[in-house]
């Protein structure tokens, strides 16, 4: 017999567990699938923290920015640990961001300043800074691991069944509603019937949707941040970012960022530069051009870390061409995907948009539909359904 339910979800990481809480809270039925343990590193959830991070000149980043941060507040609320630690966070680099990211928080009246190099160093003695620094005081990181269980619980608690050590084994999408083959924990194959589903499946969301929705060019890749021991444990540290001119990129790879990481060090990663992998088969390994990279820019911009200490761990990108997300509903499916390395201070308020438009309240923002990525939306894809 299969099981009946709103909403099936798939994908258990910080997305599809937005999603979940916030569809839950309105009494909706909710059936999310999730294929691995809790706390898992096969995906972009997991570890201890993530930056949260305002420096962007969008205003629709800007105001997906401010939904999510209030958002975070109503689920700490109910957590039983701070999800946020507002420690601050530094941009600096290509002066041209910089100024345009200022500009643009400010007319917002955000929390912001503009500091000169010695200004910078005298604050946060263990980094290395030149030219103009974006400081945003309402930022710094969000506790990733806390995160995940604060949304469980409270997706939980709201009515929502979370079923794991389940593969989806197939999505058909042919009638009003959606029927997902699932793979059991004990082996046994299913069906599960809904109304509308979510596919928030990261690395996994192309291969789920092949055939069953066009999506754009949606390239994985496995990342290697790492953490460094602090020479000096007085030293005090921002969360940052180090944005290099387009030649610079040419030379340097990516941009850096990074954060304090309490027990582990600080973080230091270069954004999108992994090689291309299938999730399947990963082999969690840096490579040696890209673990060289980090510590010669530890070595560089950071007097107050010692570059030999570094501890990689691994995840996953799952990237569009213009790394803006895809959210958008096609008949009874919603997809979220290509975060592109920077979706999870956005999660709750992702999960809202996926609630919205699953449930036909309201569309996504035009800037992550599939249009947006160059991808015609078939007749009747509105969310009709309310």
């Amino acid at each position: 017999m299969g099981t009946q339910t709103d909403h099936i979800i798939v994908g258990g990481g910080i997305m599809g567990l937005s999603a979940a809480w916030q569809l839950a809270k309105r009494g909706e039925r909710v059936h999310l699938i999730e294929q691995f343990d809790p706390h898992h590193s096969r995906g972009a959830s997991h570890g201890s923290t993530r930056n949260i991070n305002n420096a962007y000149h969008e205003g629709f980043y800007l105001d997906l920015f401010d939904e999510a941060f209030a958002l975070w507040r109503e689920l700490e609320a109910g957590a039983p640990e701070p999800l946020l630690g507002l420690h601050g966070l530094v941009t600096q680099g290509d002066e041209a961001v910089v100024l345009a990211a200022h500009e643009a928080l400010v007319a917002r009246g955000a929390d912001v300043a503009l500091l000169t190099p010695a200004e910078a160093t005298a604050r946060w003695a263990g980094m290395r800074f030149a030219g103009p620094v974006l400081l945003g005081r309402q930022a710094g990181i969000g506790y990733a691991a806390r995160a995940l269980d604060a949304l469980e619980a409270a997706a939980v608690s709201a009515g929502a069944t979370i079923e794991r050590r389940a593969r989806v084994r197939g999505i058909d999408a042919s009638a009003e509603r959606v029927r997902v083959e699932v793979e059991g924990a004990d082996g046994a194959l299913r069906t599960v019937e809904a109304g509308s589903a979510i596919v928030a499946a990261g690395a996994w969301s192309k291969p789920l949707l092949e055939g069953v929705i066009d999506l754009p060019e949606l390239t994985v890749t496995e990342e290697h941040p790492a953490h460094f021991a602090p020479r000096d444990p007085a030293h005090v540290w921002p969360s940052f970012n180090h944005m290099f001119t387009p030649d610079q990129l040419d030379e340097r790879g990516g941009n850096v960022y990074g954060m304090p990481s309490p027990g582990e060090g600080v973080k230091v990663g270069l954004h999108a530069v992994g090689h291309v992998v299938d999730p399947d088969q990963r082999t969690f390994a840096p490579t040696p051009e890209v673990r060289a990279a980090v510590r010669e820019h530890v070595s560089e911009w950071f007097p107050g870390l010692d570059p030999d200490t570094g501890v990689e761990m691994s995840c996953t990108y799952t990237s569009t061409a213009s790394g803006r997300f895809v959210l958008d509903t096609v008949g009874p499916l919603t997809v979220a995907a290509g975060f592109s390395g920077h979706g999870y201070k956005f999660a709750p308020a992702v999960g809202r948009i996926l609630a919205d438009s699953a449930t036909g309240a309201a569309l996504p923002p035009a800037e992550f539909r599939l249009p947006a990525h160059g991808i015609g939306t078939p007749e009747g894809s509105s969310p009709t359904r309310l």
